[in-house]
């Protein structure tokens, strides 16, 4: 069932259940589910779709590509949900997504820090949060920055006068066996508490971790995680595009 076919109770249960999910995992690493932020993915769902999430309770959005979103930001109204990145950001992309996103999670580059940090300038906005992206992983299909790469980035971010680091995000591999990936979360909660021990993280917060997924957000929860990106378990398969 895709996620146009579903209705308002529909997808009410799905995310009471999604919920309930995450209170348990939060419990079982002695966290409160109230310490993780769902983050509904709705790359390649309408905009039709994202109101109905709205109008069930979710307030924060996850879109993969800046060209989808804005449409689709334009349709539901800018002021009307959180936005977050977490697709790769092209250069020639970071103008427009300084425009449209509440946070970015996908910040890889020296170069893109800078390009972001000069769009928020020019366009008067005074703070833009976030995430590195770290690559775990070494997928050629994914990006992020390497382990070694990091204390540069930093570096440029925390010299960057709008820009705001909050925390790190990671893509790891796929497994069928979901609990393969924890030592990658295991890592990425290891080098946050690095940083956030060198006080890198915007005024001395704790540092979010952005990871998990439908397949994996439990382990994810269990291994610290304070953001949690989650589009199938909630929508259903992802609507086909054109």
């Amino acid at each position: 069932m895709t996620a146009t076919a579903l209705n308002s109770d529909q997808l009410r249960t799905r995310l009471n259940r999604i919920r309930s999910r995450i209170k348990a995992a939060a419990q079982r690493s002695n966290r409160r589910a109230a310490d993780v932020k769902l983050i509904a993915v709705t790359k390649t769902h309408s905009a039709e779709v994202v109101r109905h999430a709205i109008n069930v309770g979710l307030i924060e959005f996850g879109e993969n590509r800046v060209q989808e979103a804005e449409s689709k930001i334009h349709t539901v109204g800018r002021s009307a949900a959180r936005w977050h990145l977490i697709g790769h950001l092209q250069s020639n992309k970071a103008r427009r997504a300084a425009q449209l996103f509440d946070v970015i999670h996908s910040l890889d580059s020296v170069s893109i820090a800078r390009r972001l940090d000069r769009a928020c300038t020019d366009d008067g906005r005074q703070e833009l949060p976030v995430l590195i992206q770290v690559d775990l992983g070494h997928e050629a299909t994914k990006t992020g920055v390497d382990e070694s790469e990091l204390p540069a980035l930093i570096e440029a971010v925390n010299e960057c006068s709008t820009l705001q680091l909050i925390g790190l995000m990671t893509l790891p591999p796929y497994f069928e066996n979901a609990e393969l990936v924890r030592p990658y979360f295991v890592k990425l909660r290891e080098l946050r508490d690095g940083i956030r021990k060198q006080g890198a993280f915007a005024d001395d917060t704790e540092g979010e971790l952005s990871m998990g997924m439908t397949h994996d957000f439990e382990i994810a929860i269990e291994e610290g995680a304070t953001m949690v990106r989650i589009g199938t378990a909630i929508f259903g398969e992802r609507e086909q595009q054109d």
